[in-house]
């Protein structure tokens, strides 16, 4: 069995003369990410590893979780701006020792890929997280198995 974890960075802010990819977090996003991160850990939530998209933002806020989950977490430039197929891609380059796998993307990409695998109706706030229950032993066997959500929160809901 695994499990994934999707989640949308937290709240960033876009100062003038600053692209799309270098946008920091607001200081909304550096407490809600904060506030998730430790709403999650102390639900008992198990986490493996973390992946990030390169971007600042979503970066930033993998980051505030590590400070709350001490792993090893890695960027892929798949999660930048990212298709369906971006998100299934990575999937499939997981390594089998992981059983929880939290991802760290965009919308309206992980909206998107969470609606492809689920019969819920998904829209992401900032900093929104769901968890899937994917029943299957190797990530390589992702796209036919099972999946089942697990749970969707919200921060201003927790």
């Amino acid at each position: 069995m695994k499990q994934l974890i999707l989640v949308r960075h937290a709240k960033s802010d876009w100062p003038e003369e600053t692209n799309d990819f270098d946008r920091p977090l607001a200081d909304k996003g550096l407490l809600d990410a904060l506030k998730m991160s430790k709403f999650l850990k102390s639900n008992s939530i198990g986490i493996d590893y973390l992946l990030s998209s390169p971007a600042v933002r979503a970066l930033g806020t993998c980051k505030i979780f590590n400070q709350t989950y001490n792993l090893n977490f890695g960027t892929n430039e798949k999660l930048y701006n990212p298709s369906e197929n971006n998100f299934q891609s990575v999937i499939y380059d997981l390594n089998d020792d992981l059983n929880s796998v939290a991802f760290f993307s965009h919308n309206n990409g992980i909206s998107n890929f969470a609606n492809s695998i689920s019969e819920d109706i998904f829209h992401f706030p900032t900093c929104g997280v769901a968890g899937f229950q994917i029943e299957c032993d190797s990530w390589s066997q992702f796209d036919s198995a099972n999946k089942k959500l697990l749970f969707f929160y919200e921060p201003g809901k927790i």
